[in-house]
This record gives structure tokens, C-alpha cells and sequence, in this order.
């Protein structure tokens, strides 16, 4: 499912217009951008939580000559599923 799928989606289950739904969605999506941005962690009960996590400098090869290389530190994004999401995607 895409953004476009899900704004469909969410219209037809509320009857709220398309237009109104991609303003929500569009919203959500941004506040959970600049919490991350800002090293907020954001949690969603029963569905997961967001936060970020710095991946320490380390070597790595390249894949096509074999030789080493040095990879920077980098901040990176993690989603931790919530417990009842997990059971629903498992079938319990």
C-alpha cells in the first residue's frame, strides 16, 4: 500500500473527503519527521515506536574490487514493532 492507497483508504472507512485525510496524513508523516530530526523518539501504542540511533564509524569493502573502505558515523532511523502488532501480523 502507498500514501495515495492509504489516504483512499482512510476516506472510505471515516467518509472524510480525500483532500481532508491527505492534510492528516501529510501531518503526521511531517511531526514524526521533525521528531526524529530533532532525536525525539515517537511511540505509538500497540503499533511500534520510531526513534534514531547513531551506527558508529566502521570498515566495510567494496563489494566489486574487495578493497577496504572507511565508513562514516551516520545517524540512522529504527522502528521497533508494538507487541500487538506483532500478534496481529502472527496470527493470534
Amino acid at each position: 500500500m502507498n500514501k495515495k492507497e492509504l489516504i483512499e483508504r482512510v476516506a472510505f472507512d471515516t467518509s472524510y473527503s480525500k483532500a481532508t485525510i491527505k492534510i492528516v496524513v501529510e501531518s503526521i508523516l511531517g511531526t514524526i519527521h521533525d521528531a526524529l530530526i530533532n532525536e525525539e523518539q515517537v511511540m505509538l501504542p500497540g503499533f511500534g515506536s520510531f526513534s534514531t540511533s547513531v551506527r558508529p564509524a566502521r570498515k566495510g569493502h567494496n563489494p566489486q574490487t574487495g578493497k577496504l573502505i572507511n565508513l562514516p558515523e551516520k545517524t540512522v532511523v529504527k522502528f521497533k514493532v508494538g507487541a500487538a502488532l506483532k500478534r496481529g501480523v502472527a496470527g493470534e
